[in-house]
């Protein structure tokens, strides 16, 4: 099976990598050798490969850095899904695309499901939101995998932490936003399952659980045994730029329903990243 990856380099593209390598004929593209946003060069890219799954890990990610530069979050998140998708169509290609959970506004009581209605609060969100509805526009062969909290070979919140912990006796962490923290390892086993099946559509791909962002930090202290403490804040008392869902814990209903699910529960995958992939941190 020959997968075509775009955003190779990030922490989920370096996953799949990881993952994917001895199974299939990989064919990685980070920004410096594919612009997914010159609907050109990416129809040139997969019509010389012939690919039977891309898969587009590539993304404007930056939540506050979109807020003053949201042509390019536009560009690269919308535009950049839709000239994929295009292509995908084009040469009878699947597409995994991933999404966020951030396209939801945080203000359900229950977890979010695939049927939930958009309604972004910031630039990033927007644009994904946009990207996945140009995508669901364009048709052909497409899944959308939501994700969220996402942390694996790269800058995360994890080894945020694990470094802050190295630098201070207390953290302050944000107590009351909600989701729930999903393993890079753990998302590609969801699109691992998904891509090898016709059942097309979205999906919400998270591990499973939630917790606040404060909860989160706790839990890392307590599994990698770090004395740091950890103080809780409320959204009010750390102001940026991009508001954040308060609430965007989101339910795998769709994974459940196809029987695609293998996702763990937060804290499990947890113990594995920081066993297997921060020893050296």
């Amino acid at each position: 099976m020959k997968i075509f990856v775009v955003g190779a380099n990030g922490q989920l593209g370096r996953e799949i990598k990881r993952q994917f390598q001895d199974k299939y004929e990989l064919f990685l593209h980070g920004t410096d050798t594919l612009n997914i946003t010159n609907s050109d060069a990416v129809d040139t890219a997969i019509a010389k490969v012939k690919p039977d799954v891309v898969i587009n890990a590539a993304a404007y990610t930056n939540v506050e850095k979109a807020e003053e530069d949201c042509d390019n979050a536009f560009q690269v998140n919308a535009i950049g899904a839709e000239n994929l998708a295009t292509s995908c169509k084009k040469h009878d290609s699947k597409l995994v695309h991933i999404s966020t959970d951030y396209v939801f506004d945080g203000t359900k009581d229950k977890p979010y499901e695939e049927f939930d209605l958009h309604n972004p609060l910031s630039i990033y969100g927007r644009s994904k939101s946009l990207g996945e509805k140009l995508i669901e526009q364009v048709g052909g062969k497409y899944f959308i995998l939501r994700t969220s909290w996402l942390y694996g070979d790269g800058n995360n919140f994890v080894r945020t932490m694990l470094r802050l912990s190295r630098e201070k006796s207390e953290i302050s962490v944000v107590g009351d936003q909600y989701g729930t923290p999903t393993y890079t390892k753990d998302l590609c086993w969801a699109i691992e399952k998904a891509m090898c099946t016709t059942f097309y559509g979205v999906y919400h791909a998270s591990n499973e659980g939630s917790c606040s962002w404060y909860e989160f930090a706790k839990e890392i202290m307590t599994a990698a045994k770090c004395k740091t403490i950890i103080k809780s804040l409320t959204t009010a008392e750390y102001p940026v730029k991009a508001k954040r869902p308060m609430n965007s814990v989101m339910e795998n209903r769709m994974l459940k329903l196809r029987g695609l699910n293998t996702m763990r529960p937060w804290q499990e995958a947890l113990k594995d990243y920081l066993e297997h992939e921060c020893q050296q941190l």
